[in-house]
Formats: C-alpha cells, sequence, structure tokens
C-alpha cells in the first residue's frame, strides 16, 4: 500500500504521486513516514525532505512549513522546495550576509515582523546551502 505525497509551495505544486516512504524535518527530529503512519500535523523547519519513488530515493531542501500526515497521505506545505540543482550557494550566501546586515541595522524591539522574517531568510538560506554541500558528497 503506497503513499500519496502532495507538495506544495505558495508558487506551485511541486510534487504529486504515489511514494513508498517519506522523510520530513520536524521541528523535534526527523519524521519518517511509512503507509499506515498515525494521523499528525506537524511543524516542519528548514532542512532536507526525502521520499522513496518508483525505487529512488529524491531529496528536496524545504523551508518551513507544515505537514498532515494520514495512513494513506502526506501533505507538505512549505514556503519552499528545491532540488539540489536550482540552489545557488553564492547567491543564498550573498542573502545570508544581506539578512544579518539588516539585523544589525534594524530595531528589535519595534519590528518583531522584520525580524522574524530576516530570521527565516537566514534559516532556509543556511538548510539550502547545507543540503547543497551534502549533495555533492
Amino acid at each position: 500500500m503506497p503513499l500519496h505525497l502532495d507538495i506544495v509551495t505558495p508558487e506551485k505544486k511541486v510534487f504529486s504521486d504515489s511514494v513508498d516512504n517519506v522523510y520530513l524535518p520536524g521541528e523535534e527530529g526527523e519524521i519518517g513516514v511509512l503507509p499506515l503512519h498515525a494521523g499528525l500535523v506537524t511543524a516542519l523547519k528548514p532542512g532536507e525532505l526525502r521520499y522513496l519513488h518508483n525505487g529512488q530515493v529524491v531529496t528536496l531542501a524545504i523551508g518551513s512549513g507544515f505537514a498532515e500526515i494520514t495512513q494513506t497521505k502526506v501533505v507538505v506545505l512549505t514556503d519552499m522546495a528545491l532540488e539540489e540543482a536550482e540552489i545557488d550557494v553564492l547567491s543564498a550566501e550573498e542573502a545570508i550576509q544581506r539578512a544579518q546586515q539588516a539585523l544589525h541595522n534594524v530595531e528589535h524591539s519595534m519590528d518583531a515582523e522584520e525580524v522574524a522574517f530576516l530570521h527565516g531568510v537566514i534559516t532556509k538560506s543556511t538548510a539550502a546551502i547545507q543540503f547543497k554541500r551534502k549533495s555533492r558528497h
């Protein structure tokens, strides 16, 4: 009995098909999902998502989001889902530097939303860089 996996970002549906398993970067650690998994809704942190599809392990760098898990389906809602080839390490490093500089200049007590956004940029960019470097080895 396969699992149906949907991976959705604000821009598009990245993937929708049957898979054998899914591994997600949960807030408390990696979550492995097989068919007949107990129902669960969980927050996801930026990191690596893996799934087995047609005998091939597919990996993606994902951003923050949520996963809804049932016995037959996994729905991942995330703000980023990139394959290794889509990640530009230099651009990600520049984004981190710009965000860190902006954090240094922002008035933390006055603009909590901007601070949270900048921390998100740093976290997602760092996850993408780590994923790209890991994929190369």
